[in-house]
């Protein structure tokens, strides 16, 4: 079943945040995303496919049964390289496409079952997003001059349950505190999944405490990971940004921007920066999520996306400054403040002065 850290979703960062990828992808309309600041669910409605928790810029929704980043792992020990909705993953659609690239980087050559789509109820949804992660992890092998290959094949693996009898003795052994919590754990979950309606998320106390934290997610790490153990290509390719879903270089226009700070504030990666004066915005393109909150805060539309993305920020990732602006004190109340133009008042108190110019009909300056 899946579950949604409130904290962690970007809907929670600003009331203008456009994010409804979980909503999109969702193959049985179990998400809706609508008047509510946070992803609504139907949890009867949720089949446990995962493909939202793959498509979450920020690891906000996960299943309680299926982890990517244990999945990683777990992969990477096995010998097999077959990845298999009957073998080790709801939905091939769960794997996100860092960790898809990840560990083919690290395998050299993983493939995707894909010989149980035809029929899956979930099909069309969910076989048009794994066919679009094999495309774009492929690409960006290439532009990394990589040898490693993801292969789609029809294989229809099928595994063997295997059965065991029990007896009374041994279902004694097993009923332990542990055990017993759990129980009431999975039954709880029942009872929520038998309620065929959409529960509604808020942001609760321990929540907000969370929301100016900056996190790097687990996907972004493996990755980072995964690229240190690869060998560093000898031309580093110029790609085309549309191309690329999880990561973006940014652009600023210096003429646009009002140094009103939101952009760096929300951001939930800690990608965009400024340093303690908030005299200029840096920005780190390995640590942008691509969750476009930057953009949708910024009421001047003063940032926007590169065309263009250089696979050297993936091996030798650099900080690049946007925009530098000119720290004054206010000449009114004295509080020191930025600026990108020749303002000589504090975003407060210019505010104030408009509104009294409004009030005693003065147009213009005083």
């Amino acid at each position: 079943m899946i579950q949604l850290k409130a904290s962690r979703c970007v809907r929670s960062l600003s009331k203008e945040s456009q994010c409804n990828r979980c909503e999109v992808i969702c193959p049985t309309d179990a998400i809706v995303v609508a008047d509510n600041p946070l992803p609504s669910i139907n949890f009867s409605a949720c089949i446990g496919c995962g493909a939202c928790d793959a498509v979450c810029p920020s690891e906000a929704l996960y299943l309680d049964d299926f982890n990517a980043t244990n999945f990683f792992f777990s992969f990477m020990e096995d010998e097999d390289n077959l990845i298999s909705c009957r073998k080790n993953v709801p939905c091939i659609a769960a794997l996100n496409i860092e960790n898809i690239i990840s560990m083919a980087l690290l395998k050299k050559e993983i493939i995707f079952d894909m010989g149980h789509c035809d029929g899956c109820a979930i099909a069309y949804k969910c076989k048009p997003q794994i066919e679009k992660s094999h495309e774009e992890a492929s690409y960006m092998l290439r532009a990394m001059m990589s040898e490693s290959i993801i292969r789609m094949e029809n294989l229809k693996y099928e595994y063997e349950k295997e059965i065991k009898e029990s007896n009374r003795r041994e279902f004694f052994s097993k009923v332990t505190l542990k055990n017993a919590i759990k129980t009431k754990m999975q039954f709880e979950k029942e009872i929520q999944k038998a309620t065929d309606e959409l529960v509604e998320h808020t942001l609760q106390k321990s929540d907000i405490a969370l929301l100016k934290q900056k996190r790097i997610t687990d996907r972004r790490k493996l990755f980072f990971s995964a690229i240190k153990r690869t060998q560093k290509p000898l031309l580093f390719h110029v790609i085309e940004a549309d191309e690329m879903t999880f990561t973006s270089m940014k652009l600023l226009d210096g003429d646009k921007c009002t140094a009103c700070q939101m952009c760096y504030r929300v951001c939930p990666s800690g990608a965009l920066t400024s340093d303690i004066k908030n005299s200029k915005i840096d920005f780190d393109p390995f640590l942008c999520i691509k969750c476009h909150v930057c953009h949708d805060v910024c009421e001047s539309d003063a940032i926007s996306f590169s065309p263009t993305y250089s696979v050297k920020e993936f091996f030798e990732p650099e900080v690049h400054n946007l925009i530098k602006f000119s720290v004054r004190r206010c000449d009114e109340c004295s509080v020191i403040f930025s600026t990108n133009s020749g303002e000589r008042l504090c975003y407060r108190c210019k505010a104030e002065d408009e509104e009294a110019k409004e009030l005693w009909g003065i147009k213009g300056d005083m």
